[in-house]
């Protein structure tokens, strides 16, 4: 018979308050004037929505600013255009080569477990080489890069700091630089939109590979600009000559968030499925360093938090009296399971657990980081 889970103790508050400075394990303005957009895709390469991504905008000129180049591409699942990976298209395109493909954390193709290993390994339809940037090696590597004319980054982001593709951003950019390599960024909306800023600074030092920047939880930044930052405040050494370059979108704008892209969603890690998960994802996702459970083993990850101490029904009717814009809370009960492929030994694997469901009623009203604090300390004062 499995031991009681402790209760959290007055410690648990000061691990609630490194974390919120430190961030959680991942499941990215400035700098100078963008280009003009170029000319819109060709009909089979669009989606059917208001915005155009970056790669979207290089597809519609058949890749022509790298013809006669030698790329590598650091992408994984998400490097989609209109239902395609932009791995295949640049393959396929007149004079590029596809030199090189660099997968992050979840792999290549996105299915590996979050903090899993990620291997290298060849590509079959390219027949380009994967390195893994997710293992013994973070940051690629001059034998990696050797031969590339090019590097480029299209990787969708979630718009919170604790994400470990931002990280890798960074790294491949000091990269880029050490080799003499332009470093192009396709960029992609910010799921939060680029309004809502929200959170505590990271303190310098709890920066890790998971956190790696001082920007807010919720940094309200594009991909792209978040690579201009990176380089314009000088937040990573050996920058100062890199060749950036951010390809842009087309029709987005800075209140958006997802669902008004028009863009379907591709789950940037397993357990962001939903934007509904991404949605709340910058607030519960604090739950990762504390002995409730974050949802992860369940069908609804990061929509859901518990603990084997909880009783759902009394800690939603406290936070709904908070009247939080744009949220509902209620009451739930759940078993956490193994589930390969997303969540392989989840935290509290097995045990019943009571907690609280987030109902998000209003979108653009919704506060993930705020709703997280407010659940951190609704769990806390229950448990005490």
């Amino acid at each position: 018979m499995p031991r009681p889970e402790p209760r959290p103790t007055p410690l648990t508050t000061l691990l609630f308050a490194l974390l919120l400075a430190a961030g959680c394990a991942g499941e990215g303005r400035g700098g100078a004037q963008a280009p003009a957009a170029p000319p819109p895709a060709p009909e089979g390469l669009r989606e059917q929505g208001p915005v155009q991504t970056g790669a979207q905008a290089l597809a519609g000129q058949r890749f022509a600013r790298f013809k006669g180049k030698r790329v590598g591409l650091i992408v994984n699942q998400t490097a989609l255009v209109g239902g395609r990976h932009l791995a295949d298209l640049m393959a396929e395109a007149e004079g590029v080569e596809v030199g090189a493909l660099f997968a992050p954390e979840h792999g290549f193709r996105g299915d590996a477990d979050a903090g899993a290993a990620v291997r290298d390994g060849r590509d079959t339809r390219t027949g380009a080489p994967i390195y893994s940037l997710y293992g013994q090696t973070r940051k690629p590597t001059p034998a990696m890069l050797r031969g590339l004319d090019v590097l480029v980054f299209d990787i969708q982001d979630v718009g919170a700091r604790f994400y470990t593709y931002i990280s890798t951003l960074g790294l491949a950019m000091q990269a880029a630089a050490e080799a003499g390599i332009p470093f192009v960024v396709l960029d992609r909306p910010n799921p939060l939109g680029g309004v809502y800023v929200s959170g505590f600074v990271l303190e310098p030092a709890q920066a890790s590979f998971v956190g790696m920047y001082p920007t807010p939880i919720a940094h309200g930044l594009t991909v792209g600009e978040l690579a201009r930052m990176i380089q314009g405040e000088g937040w990573l050494p050996g920058l100062e000559k890199l060749r950036l370059d951010v390809a842009p979108m087309q029709g987005w704008r800075r209140a958006m968030r997802w669902p008004e892209t028009g863009l379907p969603w591709t789950a940037p890690s397993p357990n962001l499925a939903r934007f509904e998960a991404a949605l709340v994802y910058p607030g519960t996702c604090l739950f990762e360093a504390t002995s409730a459970s974050e949802g992860r083993g369940t069908e609804r990850p990061f929509e859901q938090v518990g603990a084997p101490w909880a009783v759902g029904k009394h800690l939603a009717a406290s936070l709904n009296r908070n009247n939080l814009p744009g949220v509902r809370f209620e009451g739930v009960a759940f078993a956490p399971r193994s589930l390969p492929g997303r969540a392989t030994e989840p935290k509290l694997e097995g045990r019943r657990l009571q907690g609280v469901a987030l109902a998000v009623t209003d979108p653009e009203a919704f506060q993930p980081v705020e709703a997280g604090i407010y659940l951190l300390h609704a769990f806390n004062q229950r448990a005490a």
